[in-house]
């Protein structure tokens, strides 16, 4: 289970939880589950978040937390 850190806050993410499919739309797309935490995928390289709050505040500035 690799566990990174969310950018926003720094809290701990479980990849697996986050990337493992609960079900799937009518449409066939996979779904997960967003209690488990969310992703967002920023200039070549995913993002992991403890929540979709966040994952909303990285949005609104990435800049201030993506480290080069």
């Amino acid at each position: 289970m690799p566990i990174v850190q969310d950018p926003v806050c720094g809290r701990d993410v479980d990849t697996d939880a986050i990337n493992s499919h609960v079900d799937q739309t009518t449409s066939g797309a996979p779904e997960s589950d967003p209690s488990k935490g969310t992703k967002r995928f920023h200039e070549g390289t995913w993002y992991y978040f403890c929540s979709l709050a966040c994952r909303m505040q990285f949005v609104s500035n990435p800049d201030e937390y993506v480290t080069n």
